[in-house]
């Protein structure tokens, strides 16, 4: 079985976002701005890249990342090869500069971790991310919580009222610029 892992930048209020810039939140962006630039806090996005088997996104990131990512060779060389899938009942077809395969409901994406590979990467998707959480199928988190609140948008985990999810921290880190990694496995 392939696990499942969600990962975020999410602000101390749980909001994930437009981290990067993407337009329609007021603080887009986020990551960038009053955080000083340290490194050794993004190591855990490479390692992802490494290790990743699968790169698996929901409609609204995927159509934001299918013009850009394929550009950005040196950061994003990975996942610019890997095979990529999206889940979306209302995509038409796979964006050509991006190619990915798109699967249609959870149970797809079931079938899927439970294929041969390595680790599957759930990168920005909130909807999606909540779909996975809600129907027991996120393995593990990781999350880098920057130091500042946003108040509005959207957030990593969603408000379903359902029971204590366990989680177990393996590894954590605070860096020079107030950034927290935190990897934790869903216990079960």
């Amino acid at each position: 079985m392939r696990p499942i892992i969600v990962t975020a930048f999410m602000s101390l209020d749980g909001v994930m976002e437009a981290p990067g810039g993407e337009p329609g939140h007021r603080s887009s962006g986020w990551t960038f701005k009053d955080i000083e630039l340290d490194p050794a806090a993004y190591e855990l996005k490479g390692r992802e890249q490494e290790e990743a088997g699968a790169l698996l996104v929901g409609r609204t990131s995927y159509e934001a990342f299918a013009p850009v990512w394929p550009s950005m060779t040196e950061e994003f060389p990975g996942y610019n090869v890997m095979p990529r899938y999206v889940v979306s009942t209302t995509l038409e077809q796979e964006d050509p500069r991006w190619p990915a395969t798109i699967l249609r409901s959870l149970d797809e994406v079931a079938a899927l971790k439970e294929s041969d590979g390595g680790p599957i990467i759930v990168h920005g998707s909130a909807t999606l991310g909540h779909g996975l959480a809600d129907a027991g199928l996120v393995d593990r988190y990781h999350l880098l919580v920057f130091p500042v609140l946003l108040g509005a948008g959207k957030r990593l985990f969603s408000d379903a009222d359902k029971d204590k999810q366990p989680l177990e921290v393996v590894e954590s880190q605070t860096y020079r610029n107030g950034i927290t990694k935190i990897v934790a496995d869903v216990r079960r």
